[in-house]
């Protein structure tokens, strides 16, 4: 099986655990945790949460 990647986050998802959550559009989204979705659910914008990879990544602390 393939590790999918948290469509929030970005953090790495195990087979088996997780949540997929597939809008009526057809678009599919991965979620590691409640946290993720609720966030997402939020309208929240990934690069402007600081924890996400995308957030760390704006502000220059990851690569």
């Amino acid at each position: 099986m393939e590790k999918r990647k948290c469509s929030f986050c970005g953090d790495g998802i195990e087979p088996g655990t997780g949540k997929l959550y597939v809008k009526k559009d057809g678009t599919v989204f991965h979620f590691c945790s409640s946290k993720c979705q609720g966030n997402s659910n939020l309208g929240r914008i990934p690069r402007k949460v600081r924890w996400t990879e995308a957030g760390r990544k704006s502000r220059g602390k990851k690569d």
